[in-house]
């Protein structure tokens, strides 16, 4: 039987794309203006409406996915007998991929013959969107259950990460820079340049002076370690700056010829950590 493949809001991909590939998305949640709200890529709250209140600032936070909540999202499709591929955001950024194995070990208690894994991507927003499309990819092609599970883990490695931030200040709020990092970053217009690394850590890796330098060094991180360019379908995430996310796929595509790209934006989990500006670049690379 054909698995199913799930994934979460993280991966932050668009709307029409999940409706398109009938994707199963479980919903993340976040807190904003004193509300509860679930991550619904977009629909209940649009993406320049959050972005333009934490522009004002109103802050938002996140929460990990209980056991509880996975069993309830899992249960339907054990139920018909589907084998479940859930391929989760990065376990380094989350306690909800524990909970989904908690949630797998539940489950099986119910139903032992069922067939349910647990993946940590360690990966983030369109990086494990890139790596979700590459497994309904395979999973079109007629690959099976454990050939797709078996390519996901080889590979998820190979998801190379490269991100800017408009603004230090969201990331000082998570501990990714000092406070005096932020202001003097702020004051000299310093952006850097950060990746996702092998446990799935978000890690500034260097600095430029000025937004257009910091786009060019995610092109240069491609140009230095992107595998066969020119037969990718590159994914491109922003936190409400598309302008900006048009003008890296641009070089990117006048540079190394890619056969497509793909560009959404930063979703409200994501982008509460991230802020607005925030440019994402997600590719297959010799390594991350």
């Amino acid at each position: 039987m054909q698995p199913i493949i799930i994934t979460d809001s993280c991966s932050d991909l668009p709307l029409e794309y999940v409706k398109k590939r009938d994707l199963p998305i479980l919903s993340f949640t976040f807190n904003y203006k004193g509300e509860d709200r679930k991550d619904d890529l977009g629909q209940t709250l649009s993406y320049t409406d959050f972005y333009n209140g934490v522009r004002e600032g109103h802050m938002s936070t996140t929460s990990q996915v209980n056991s509880h909540t996975y069993v309830d999202f899992f249960r339907p499709y054990v139920e018909l007998g589907k084998p479940i591929i859930y391929m989760c955001f990065s376990s380094a950024l989350s306690g909800s991929y524990n909970n989904a194995v908690m949630a797998k070990q539940m489950l099986l208690e119910e139903y032992p013959e069922a067939s349910i894994s647990i993946i940590d991507t360690r990966s983030a927003s369109m990086g494990q969107g890139l790596l979700v499309h590459l497994a309904l990819e395979l999973r079109d092609q007629g690959l099976g259950y454990k050939d797709i599970i078996k390519w996901i883990e080889n590979n998820k490695l190979r998801l190379a990460h490269w991100f800017t931030v408009d603004d230090l200040e969201h990331l000082k709020r998570g501990g990714r820079v000092s406070g005096a990092a932020a202001f003097i970053g702020s004051i000299l217009s310093i952006k850097p340049i950060l990746h996702v690394d092998n446990e799935g850590r978000l890690v500034p890796v260097s600095k430029v002076k000025g937004r257009k330098k910091s786009l060019k060094g995610l092109l240069e991180k491609m140009q230095e370690t992107a595998v066969n360019p020119e037969q990718q379908t590159v994914f491109i995430s922003h936190g409400d700056a598309l302008e900006d996310a048009n003008y890296l796929a641009d070089m990117i595509r006048d540079q190394l010829g890619v056969k497509d790209i793909l560009i959404s934006h930063i979703g409200p989990v994501i982008g509460s950590h991230s802020g607005p500006g925030t440019i994402a670049l997600f590719f297959l690379a010799t390594q991350r």
